[in-house]
């Protein structure tokens, strides 16, 4: 395992336990303890983890790990929900595209699809996430609208007052909504109240607003609300999700659609 792959993994298990001990990392990631040992201490370098004796705990209250720091962890199934969602749009709309790794996927999906390798343009995809802009806009059929902003480490997303002025002008067919937590009763949600404010944004100024979000996500709550359930014409997950979960969505007014 390389080290970055390695990092990668320990800020995984980090995120998701709070804590981590030297012996149960190198026990999780066989290696040997020495190694976690010195990735415990390169990272807290870079302020990623919060050393102790014999282990590590995450930097801060609520943390949220760099998109750069996300793994495949779950990949096939976002690349299934990614390609079920590129289906869901036409040629020639204006689409919303949040930040987020599953809606980095939807951006690869549209990427490839045959009938979208032409046109004037073939989409218009308007983007608060740097990421799938330097993405898609090596693709000429695809005419790639920005917003302003500043630019958020965690997510690569564009956030602030100066995205309004843009998305305050423009009028999309979609939004393709990226999520920490989708809760049927709380609706959409975010780590961050700015990154909420923006992508809030995009789903107003939609025709039909469409969540990718994997299984793990549904029935999860976070600091800042996105949107409404209401808000939401249809989610697409995949097939682990909770069937007691998809009932409370459909019983919501979403279309669900599972892969």
């Amino acid at each position: 395992m390389s080290r970055d792959a390695r990092w990668k993994a320990l800020l995984e298990l980090l995120v998701e336990r709070g804590r981590l001990d030297v012996e149960e990392a190198a026990a999780e990631l066989a290696v040997s303890a020495a190694t976690i040992r010195r990735d415990f201490d390169q990272l807290a370098e870079q302020q990623m983890l919060v050393r102790t004796r014999g282990g590590a705990v995450v930097h801060g209250v609520s943390y949220e790990l760099p998109l750069r720091y996300k793994t495949a962890r779950r990949a096939s199934e976002k690349q299934r929900i990614a390609k079920a969602v590129a289906e869901l749009l036409a040629p020639g709309e204006a689409v919303g595209l949040t930040g987020g790794t599953t809606t980095t996927e939807v951006a690869r999906a549209l990427a490839v699809r045959g009938d979208l390798a032409t046109g004037s343009p073939a989409l218009t995809v308007v983007t608060n996430a740097l990421n799938i802009a330097n993405e898609l806009a090596v693709r000429p059929q695809f005419k790639i609208v920005v917003t302003g902003g500043v630019a958020r480490a965690q997510s690569y997303e564009l956030i602030g007052p100066l995205a309004d002025g843009v998305l305050g002008q423009i009028t999309l067919d979609v939004t393709v909504l990226g999520v920490v937590g989708f809760d049927a009763a709380h609706g959409a949600a975010a780590h961050d109240e700015a990154e909420a404010a923006v992508n809030r944004l995009l789903c107003e100024r939609a025709e039909r607003v469409v969540v990718a979000a994997d299984s793990s996500k549904l029935g999860r709550r976070a600091f800042a609300r996105i949107c409404g359930t209401e808000l939401v014409d249809t989610l697409v997950t995949d097939a682990a999700a909770e069937r007691e979960t998809v009932r409370r969505f459909e019983e919501a007014g979403v279309r669900v659609l599972t892969v």
